[in-house]
């Protein structure tokens, strides 16, 4: 009888598709190293463009003073598209922090995805805690601006 319910219990539990326990730590290491290739990638081309564009702050500490300081950067990220679309350098440093910040999110969400679909209930309960005190700091540090 003890066999039967096994058998069901293996049955019931989907280990297809990409969210598979295999699967699962291929997508996680895929969306590490991407995400900390793109975000470097950003950041790169953003300290370059703010370079091009201000050539005087190579050698001016003065002149590099307004790149450093948070007053003079975008604040919100409706700010970030907008000098994003004017190819402002600032605008891809902060684009690269905010893939840099997004991966760690995402993570959660494909291993709260994941235990989801092999019905792991402590597994998913635990994800769903951590997603919740993400979205919480997210939304109180907005409300901090």
């Amino acid at each position: 009888m003890s066999v039967e319910r096994s058998e069901e219990a293996a049955q019931a539990r989907d280990t297809s598709g990409p969210l598979a326990p295999g699967g699962v730590e291929l997508l996680i290491s895929t969306l590490l190293r991407s995400g900390v290739v793109l975000s470097v990638a950003l950041i790169g081309v953003g300290v370059t463009l703010s370079f091009f564009h201000n050539p005087e702050r190579l050698t001016s500490r003065v002149d590099l003073t307004p790149l450093l300081s948070p007053e003079h950067g975008p604040s919100s990220l409706e700010a970030v598209l907008v000098l994003a679309r004017e190819v402002r350098g600032q605008a891809f440093v902060m684009m690269g922090l905010l893939v840099m910040m997004a991966v760690p999110v995402l993570r959660v969400l494909i291993a709260f995805f994941s235990f989801r679909q092999q019905r792991d209930r402590a597994f998913v309960r635990m994800t769903s805690v951590v997603l919740t005190l993400l979205a919480l700091s997210i939304l109180l540090g907005r409300a901090t601006d």
